[in-house]
């Protein structure tokens, strides 16, 4: 059984993954200026579509950095560094979309979808940017 000779590493990185991914949720959850949390409890799915696309596009590149790193510490320092250009693609879409927060918030699909796919587009782009 030296298979899970592996096993702390494992969890290890699959702990640190989970972490940064919950920081990231909770980053994406605060630069928003409506509570999208609460949207998505009363049945708004556009901001489900939105924060469900920001939270693929931020696991994307956190699963890259995973998977690349030499260990735990340069997983953390890529995933970190992941997350960043994750913010500034949603920050660019922000300002391409200036209208995006009522959009949402009126529960318009069409804003919400071409968020969710800018953040899922960047995060290929940025997983596949970590190479070993």
């Amino acid at each position: 059984m030296t298979s899970l000779a592996a096993l702390p590493a494992f969890l290890a990185h699959f702990l640190a993954g989970l972490a940064l991914l919950g920081a990231a949720f909770l980053i994406f959850t605060k630069v928003t200026p409506h509570d999208e949390m609460a949207l998505v409890r009363t049945g708004n799915l556009p901001a489900a579509v939105a924060l469900g696309g920001s939270v693929i596009g931020v696991a994307l590149a956190i699963a890259s950095a995973v998977s690349h790193s030499a260990g735990l510490v340069d997983a953390v320092v890529w995933a970190v560094v992941a997350l960043l250009a994750q913010l500034g693609a949603f920050l660019a879409t922000a300002w391409l979309l200036p209208e995006w927060r009522a959009a949402i918030e009126r529960s318009e699909m069409a804003t919400a979808a071409l968020k969710a796919a800018v953040a899922i587009a960047v995060g290929l782009l940025n997983a596949a940017a970590m190479v070993p």
